[in-house]
């Protein structure tokens, strides 16, 4: 019996890296009685002749999309262009990565393409001054340099660049890459499947990518608590909504550009779609 960590999966058939080896692998039959499903991630113990999963080893935390257990990081890779800058779409994906209990990074990608990066340096120094790590893809050493030795998944709207990205950190990958829908504004899902690869002493996880994300199986609590900054600003009630009310510190803050106007409109959004 050997352990090791799935590192792709297509169909019912898993690869899991151990001891320096690739072993293809399907589950053991009782994992189709129990409804349990191995993800990319997984660490798992095999049977290395007969190629069996045996047992699935506890996970530290799990995304639903991508399905990928036991990240570190997620690594939001983010267009301002061709497919255009998404506020929301970002503010999602920061949200489910720290509800997921997975530390969120940024990457801006195709700055090339702006005539005014003026709106790339305000977004990178906020999203950097609420505590979020936020790079750009014209200074690959720092963050690379950042996520050395973690488990990364990246994860963002198609088209944004995330196989660009790995092809640039590791030439070697020679990852596909796609051209851009002009009339629907966002990229051709060139990554098929989940799979794991090894770069500059980073695990990183490539996957398709996605265009939308829904918050209803969250609360609006839960929501509240994502944005870290509002807890900067006191409020009139204690369990303020930053909605409605008002004398609110947050609708306060926003007025006067101290928190982010797209931002602020981003929970509002996410909130709206919460069923409790």
């Amino acid at each position: 019996m050997l352990k090791g960590r799935i590192v792709k999966n297509i169909s019912n058939t898993y690869t899991v890296f151990s001891e320096n080896h690739y072993y293809e692998c399907t589950p053991r039959g009782l994992f189709r009685q129990k409804k349990i499903t191995p993800l990319v991630g997984d660490i798992v113990n095999i049977d290395e002749k007969n190629l069996y999963i045996l047992e699935i080893l506890p996970r530290k935390n799990e995304l639903k999309r991508p399905s990928v257990a036991n990240v570190e990081k997620t690594l939001i890779v983010t267009s301002m262009k061709k497919p255009d800058f998404n506020s929301l779409l970002l503010d999602k994906e920061i949200g489910l990565s720290i509800l997921s209990h997975i530390e969120p990074v940024l990457c801006f990608t195709k700055l090339d393409l702006l005539e005014n990066r003026e709106w790339v340096e305000t977004l990178k120094k906020y999203y950097n001054s609420i505590g979020i790590p936020t790079f750009d893809n014209e200074n690959l050493e720092k963050l690379v340099s950042y996520l050395k030795g973690s488990f990364v998944v990246l994860t963002g709207q198609s088209g944004a660049g995330k196989s660009t990205l790995l092809n640039r950190i590791s030439p070697d990958l020679k990852l596909k890459t796609n051209e851009i829908s002009e009339s629907l504004n966002r990229g051709k899902h060139t990554t098929r499947h989940t799979e794991i690869f090894r770069a500059k002493e980073v695990l990183f996880c490539d996957t398709p990518g996605f265009s939308s994300l829904s918050f209803e199986e969250f609360t609006k609590e839960e929501i509240k608590e994502v944005f870290e900054e509002f807890k900067n600003y006191e409020c009139k009630f204690r369990d303020c909504s930053h909605t409605k009310e008002t004398v609110c510190g947050v609708k306060d803050a926003v007025s006067k550009g101290l928190i982010l106007k797209p931002r602020y409109e981003s929970y509002l959004k996410m909130r709206g779609e919460c069923k409790k």
